[in-house]
């Protein structure tokens, strides 16, 4: 792993892990906050389920795919996951937010601003393959692999085909 690699991941999981974290422990707050979205997904899940469990779940996935993504283990997967969970929260922060003074609309773009950035870099992790090919590479590979084999097959088995035909004809 490049020490770009090893500097960068932590540090963008940072934000993800302190936010989880603090969502964690207002979870009653952050119920309140993602109100708008986590009431019809409780409604909608076959369990009983309330808005602060699905408020603790929430952060509790950010906490983790924090964690993951900071500790290089199975990061692509972790960053899409905090791509998804600070695009939510983005949207409903932008939302909720007071606007009612000038410093209050300053405030709401400013945390606009850097919630897009953060998706946007939890977007780049979620493809970096850090040197190594990515799935579809492999598989692109792999296909060609099997043509080239099952064609070389295909005409080893015509060579001995003909040398059998020709040997019972006799000509």
């Amino acid at each position: 792993m490049s020490i770009v690699r090893a500097l960068a991941r932590p540090m963008l999981a940072s934000s993800f892990i302190f936010s989880g974290l603090d969502r964690l422990r207002h979870a009653d707050q952050t119920a309140a906050q993602l109100a708008p979205v986590l009431r019809p997904l409780s409604s909608a899940l076959p369990i009983e389920a309330s808005e602060k469990t699905l408020a603790r779940v929430l952060a509790g996935t950010q906490l983790g795919a924090g964690v993951l993504l900071a500790a290089g283990k199975f990061s692509r997967p972790a960053a899409v996951v905090l791509a998804l969970t600070a695009g939510l929260t983005t949207v409903v922060e932008y939302r909720s937010a007071d606007t009612s003074t000038k410093e209050n609309r300053a405030h709401r773009r400013n945390q606009l601003t850097k919630n897009i950035g953060l998706v946007g870099g939890a977007l780049l992790a979620s493809v970096d393959t850090a040197g190594r090919p990515g799935l579809a590479w492999r598989a692109e590979k792999l296909v060609e692999s099997g043509k080239k084999t099952a064609k070389t097959q295909l005409k080893n088995a015509d060579k001995q085909v003909r040398a059998l035909a020709h040997d019972v004809t006799g000509q």
